[in-house]
């Protein structure tokens, strides 16, 4: 995101990513695995991931990782170890997940959350003839590639959609925790209901505050958010919390007529949701997928990417998912709306 600062090998002390969250959250499971892959072969690549907490099999953040993962895996061969955080880590258990899949010979290795910044900084710096990837952050060590996204801009579109499904001119945004990352998704929304139609109502509320990083894990929360906007009048709401968003989207599906807008994958496929899902307008998805695959491939072709590599609307990056059906009719419209963005008609703004 652009509002990470950048790191280097020589500026390590930032407390304030001890905060261990993902793109949209963590989760608040103390479950920690380590496990490897069947080997697809010698020549292939040996993929080191270090997952934030709640690993393979969130359904979201996570799991959009290990899919680019999965999908080099299937193309190029060879093998993958996974390692996957504790909600309990401290900045040297980071360190010392990024030493070990290292020191085992893992190349490229990338660590998915922003959380792995400044461990990654020192590691990379340790081990500079490996290839570090790490998403939602910008780690400025020459053989580690910055993976970034432009949330702001597939928020924006999911502000069109709410603007344009609304029925009383009332919408929603619920934030898991208020930090920068998040309120890139508020922006975007706002921005994107607003020039649709100024007169709708945009009520946004977050969830905790600060350090308290359990707005990314409480359903409980995110249900009662979401009954106080609906209690308020509010018929679409948009939320990007983690699972908090699991609660927001059970409260919407209890109202006739109301609108859940899902985030970072197509929780409108997700199983556990799917007695929801006839609730799910959209959802705003993020391709952490594709720039892991793109990292991943990158290495295997001796070309590593490195710097700051920026998913954008126009590179697919972020998207809205289409499943359900429940935005075909307005898809003109934001196919035009994605066209602005894209030509730069449209600036998004990255805060509130």
């Amino acid at each position: 995101m652009r509002r990470v600062a950048k790191l280097s090998a020589a500026c390590l002390a930032s407390a304030a990513l001890a905060l261990s969250a993902t793109a949209c959250g963590s989760t608040s499971s103390d479950n920690s695995s380590s496990s490897s892959s069947s080997s697809g072969g010698g020549k292939g690549v040996k993929i080191g991931l270090a997952f934030d907490v709640g690993g393979r099999g969130d359904r979201s953040f996570n799991d959009s990782a290990a899919r680019g993962a999965d999908k080099a895996k299937a193309e190029f061969g060879g093998s993958i170890k996974e390692l996957t955080a504790k909600t309990s880590d401290t900045e040297a258990d980071r360190e010392q997940r990024l030493t070990d899949l290292a020191d085992a010979g893992y190349n490229p290795i990338v660590g998915v959350g922003f959380s792995y910044a400044a461990s990654m900084a020192k590691v990379a710096a340790k081990f500079p003839k490996t290839n570090f990837g790490i998403v939602d952050s910008v780690v400025d060590v020459k053989n580690v590639d910055s993976i970034t996204f432009t949330e702001e801009q597939g928020s924006y579109l999911a502000g069109v959609a709410a603007a344009l499904k609304t029925k009383k001119d009332h919408v929603g945004f619920i934030g898991g925790v208020d930090t920068p990352l998040i309120k890139k998704f508020e922006a975007g929304y706002v921005q994107g209901v607003k020039d649709t139609n100024p007169k709708v109502k945009v009520d946004v509320q977050y969830l905790t505050h600060g350090s308290d990083l359990s707005g990314f894990s409480s359903p409980d929360k995110g249900s009662e958010a979401a009954q106080g906007m609906l209690d308020k009048g509010a018929d679409v709401i948009y939320t990007a919390a983690g699972s908090s968003g699991n609660g927001a989207i059970e409260a919407v599906s209890g109202v006739k007529g109301a609108w859940a807008i899902g985030v970072d994958s197509d929780q409108y496929n997700i199983p556990g949701l799917a007695k929801y899902k006839n609730s799910i307008l959209t959802s705003m998805v993020k391709n952490v997928d594709t720039g892991v695959y793109d990292f991943i491939k990158s290495v295997h072709e001796g070309k590593p990417l490195t710097g700051t590599n920026n998913y954008s609307l126009a590179k697919n990056g972020v998207s809205l998912a289409t499943s359900g059906g429940f935005i075909d009719d307005i898809q003109p419209k934001l196919d035009a709306a994605k066209k602005k963005i894209v030509d730069g008609d449209i600036k998004v703004s990255t805060t509130p």
